[in-house]
């Protein structure tokens, strides 16, 4: 059967509508029958976005905790209980549940995204069946269906239309064209017309904004275009982020040096004849000390903090992740509508008197002293008009006509005002074949007759134009001129003529009216950049981050705005269409694509192709959009940034984070803060893992240099829960360093631990518990039963010392602040209490087997503690003069 197999072949937009409706085994006139419908039902099912089998909620519950860092946790946590630490064991299983639970969301907003586009594309029609019109869910069409479109109607399937009466829809969210395209019936013949070009077709999800039509169903549910994103939405891989797939692997290698370190513990103090249960409850609380089971849940308060403030910045996090990948991110692939423009247009040009002219407003008097012409071009732009003011003198209209009455009424020309003078007395509605539309107005004892229209259709109708000497000889070649350098900035240039006559003519016919006319002027209008945007691509760039505009736009409009937001060096440069990109090879365009700015006319599945040759080439990307044709790439994205007010629920729906002020300049306040989370997450690895080393070090080595067993597990975990806990988590709350926007982006390939970070581990690691056996021995070998207490006390206060030292990678404690990050503060005194009251509370003293020291004794452990401070302090002197390390400071 014709019909079943030619939906997915034919380019309908190069057949007529016979063609079409030929092709389709239908009648445009009548439309289908019941037993057609029936038919044709049966065979493409309904038209409706069908999503792809997917796991069941507990299922993706359940599989979270397959994570190997997750399962090492739950280890820990039966470790810990076997030891009798009730506490430790409650703490691991709340991280436990706590990560699965993210993960669980992470997973579910995929399913959101795609419920959001059948939501989108949820509509009822009216459909000519059996010569009967009648309105149906649109679900019901089937290929070959004849529906009827009106102003105001969401486009239920896609169409190849028949009939076009002044029809005009907004594709924007599907296409990112900022005007309501135009839509005639002839066919085209180019073939491989980009989406938005193919004037003859409506598309699924895309909204009638004026007009009416009627068109022939040629592509319902998946097969249509709304449906081809969906496909491409559901495909989408969900990737880690950078910071996921560090720890990930971090988990791994240290947790499984743990253990192997915890297991020579084990069997070397089994050998110098410790008891075994001892060794055995030794060897388990080191296990638990030793894997930093607190670094999943110190990165989601750091990402959940950041995420809070935020909020209060107008950025919704969506994934707590997309904190810190935002913070790392290289390229930033824009949209342009909505997102760096206004997404509303306004007439920033005007043509009159051979003069152009960008400020008019509040100056009426002086353009009616001056000279005439401008005079009737305002007149022009608000009588020759079907926008109007609302009850509440908001402007109602298509968004062109709106603008040209803006400009009109900023230059105090009231349409409502005119109309009382020149009332409208007939028009010529706007048709796409001859671009134009003219009103009749009652002028005095006459009729004058306002015309607009491309420059093209409308200046070859002219034979004179007006001037204020009157009314002289037309140029027609030098005004098509002026009008192409308008167009040349990015404007879309309308231009504006009169004719006089005596009485108002009889005829309707466009040829007998619209000819022998008098041109007026031309009007440029643009979707103007956001001025926060500009700004906050400046900021971009010098924090190293590449802005790069990606639009279904015309070239030139994406240049211009390119150039003024300055993602473009100058007015002309490069510009990449999409016509351009589909020629290009997958190699060809992996080596030109780092350095194209600018790409115009490109559809969804290029977009996607730009974002993954960026990833390809090692690049962190970023895809800010609003529309429905964003909503793929916003997924392939490391993340996905979407407009909350002026975005689509499926843009949303697919992003990591929404702009709720859908402010461009949002972002950089989003990199600040992902930059000084993972700055901070940085300094909590540093701080823990170094820490941990030097437990792990000081029960290791203590063996080989003839001391006992320096710590009871007790001890051990108390370091890890108290010591390692608290100044760890306020680690977190860390100000951003000086330079943390001075800086180019972390490479995406750069390890957690560069820039010195595992030489320090290493030293300090060993330092620690150097001084911590340092102590042990000398209480030792004078015979001080102190010792043990001596080695625990040394050893906490040596990492108090070590926390406060590294709140930054370079700059001097003194330099920053010893109060600048309070909660620090004040997790550091509230330890040493706790601290000093295991040594001098009695009913602690029985906990953890310490002993009361003397006030020399505990001078000399804060005095080695110190040690600690005093070297990183110089270590950070060293990378400040450059001798040591290198740390991004630029």
């Amino acid at each position: 059967m014709a019909n079943q197999t030619d939906t997915k072949v034919h380019h309908w937009h190069t057949l007529s509508a016979d063609e079409a409706a030929k092709n389709l085994e239908t009648n445009h006139q009548t439309g289908l029958n019941a037993a057609q419908v029936a038919e044709r039902t049966a065979f493409h099912g309904p038209n409706a976005l069908r999503e792809k089998r997917r796991r069941s909620p507990w299922r993706m519950l359940l599989d979270q905790f397959t994570e190997f860092m997750i399962m090492v946790l739950i280890v820990a946590a039966i470790i810990s209980g076997f030891v009798g630490d009730v506490g430790d064991t409650i703490f691991i299983i709340v991280i436990v549940i706590l990560n699965a639970v993210v993960g669980f969301v992470q997973e579910f907003r995929a399913e959101r995204a795609m419920a959001a586009l059948k939501r989108m594309s949820e509509a009822s029609a009216r459909v000519l069946r059996d010569s009967q019109v009648e309105t149906i869910n649109a679900s019901e069409l089937v290929p070959g269906d004849v529906v009827l479109l009106e102003a105001g109607n969401v486009v239920p399937a896609d169409f190849r239309l028949v009939e076009a009466a002044q029809l005009r829809i907004d594709e924007s969210a599907l296409t990112g064209e900022s005007v309501a395209v135009e839509k005639q019936i002839h066919a085209l013949s180019l073939v491989d017309a980009p989406l938005g070009d193919k004037t003859c077709l409506a598309y699924k999800g895309t909204i009638v904004t004026y007009g009416r039509g009627r068109g022939l169903v040629i592509a319902t549910g998946m097969q249509s275009e709304l449906g081809k994103i969906a496909t491409l939405l559901s495909e989408g891989d969900d990737t880690k982020t950078p910071l996921q797939k560090r720890l990930a692997n971090f988990g791994k290698w240290i947790s499984l040096a743990a253990l192997t370190i915890c297991v020579l513990v084990f069997v070397i103090g089994v050998i110098r004849g410790e008891s075994l249960l001892l060794m055995f409850m030794t060897a388990m609380s080191l296990a638990v000390a030793a894997i930093p089971e607190t670094l999943p849940t110190v990165v989601t308060i750091s990402l959940a903090l950041g995420a809070h403030k935020m909020v209060k910045q107008h950025a919704l996090i969506q994934s707590l992740p997309a904190v810190e990948t935002l913070g790392s991110v290289t390229f930033i692939c824009s949209d342009k509508t909505g997102t760096l423009t206004q997404n509303k247009m306004h007439v920033t040009t005007l043509f009159a008197n051979g003069e152009l002219c960008t400020a008019w407003q509040d100056e009426k008097n002086s353009i009616e002293s001056k000279n005439e012409p401008w005079l009737t071009l305002f007149q022009a732009l608000a009588l020759s008009n079907d926008a109007h003011l609302d009850g509440h003198k908001k402007i109602q209209g298509e968004p062109t006509e709106a603008a040209l009455l803006r400009a009109a009424q900023e230059a105090g020309f009231v349409k409502a005002t005119l109309e009382k003078d020149m009332p409208r007395l007939k028009e010529l509605a706007f048709d796409s074949e001859r671009k134009r539309m003219t009103t009749f107005h009652r002028k005095d004892n006459g009729i004058i007759a306002y015309t607009k229209g491309s420059p093209e259709a409308l200046v070859s109708q002219c034979t004179r134009m007006f001037t204020s000497s009157g009314e002289q000889t037309i140029d027609q070649a030098a005004l098509l001129q002026q009008a192409e350098a308008m167009a040349t900035n990015g404007l879309r240039v309308l231009a504006f003529a009169y004719r006089h006559w005596d009485t108002l003519p009889d005829s309707d016919q466009p040829e007998s009216l619209e000819c022998e006319l008098i041109f007026i002027g031309f009007a440029g209008l643009i979707d103007p950049p956001r001025n926060e945007a500009k700004e906050a691509v400046s900021l971009c760039k010098s924090a190293g981050i590449t802005p790069v505009m990606v639009t279904g736009d015309h070239p030139a409009t994406a240049r211009a705005i390119a150039y003024q937001l300055g993602i473009l060096a100058d007015s002309g440069g490069r510009v990449m269409t999409g016509a351009e990109l589909a020629k290009l090879d997958e190699k060809t365009f992996k080596a030109e694509v780092e350095l194209v700015r600018v790409y115009a006319r490109v559809d969804p599945a290029q977009k996607i192709k730009i974002v993954r040759a960026l990833q390809d080439k090692g690049e962190i990307v970023a895809m800010t959009g609003d529309g429905v044709n964003d909503a793929p790439a916003l997924k392939a994205a490391d993340i996905g940034i979407a407009m909350g007010k002026g975005g689509t629920d499926v843009a949303r729906e697919a992003s990591r984070m929404v702009l709720l002020d859908d402010n461009f300049a949002t972002i950089v306040n989003a990199v600040r803060y992902g930059r000084r989370l993972y700055d901070n997450i940085r300094k909590f690895v540093r701080y823990a893992v170094t820490t941990n080393s030097a437990e792990v070090l000081t029960i290791f080595l203590a063996p080989f240099l003839g001391l006992p067993i320096p710590l009871l597990p007790t001890h051990i975990l108390w370091i890890n829960l108290v010591t390692d806990g608290l100044p760890a988590l306020a680690l977190t709350a860390e100000p951003a360093e000086r330079s943390v926007m001075r800086r180019p982006p972390r490479p995406p390939q750069e390890s957690l631990f560069s820039h010195g970070m595992w030489q320090h581990m290493i030293w300090v690691g060993l330092l620690m518990a150097g001084l911590t056996l340092f102590a042990q021995a000398w209480a030792y070998h004078t015979g001080s039963s102190h010792w043990q207490t001596m080695a625990f006390t040394v050893l906490t206060l040596s990492q108090l010392a070590h926390v406060m030292a590294i709140r930054s990678e370079k700059e001097s404690l003194f330099s920053i602040g010893i109060f600048s990050n309070r909660p620090l503060a004040a997790a550091v005194i509230v330890t040493f209490m706790l601290q000093m009251a295991t040594i001098y509370v009695p009913a602690f003293n029985a906990i953890f087997k310490t002993e009361p020291l003397s006030v020399s004794e505990l001078l000399v452990c804060m005095a080695l503690s110190s040690i600690v401070f005093i070297a990183v302090e110089i270590e950070k002197m060293l990378i400040r003069r450059g001798c040591l390390y290198r740390i991004q400071n630029s």
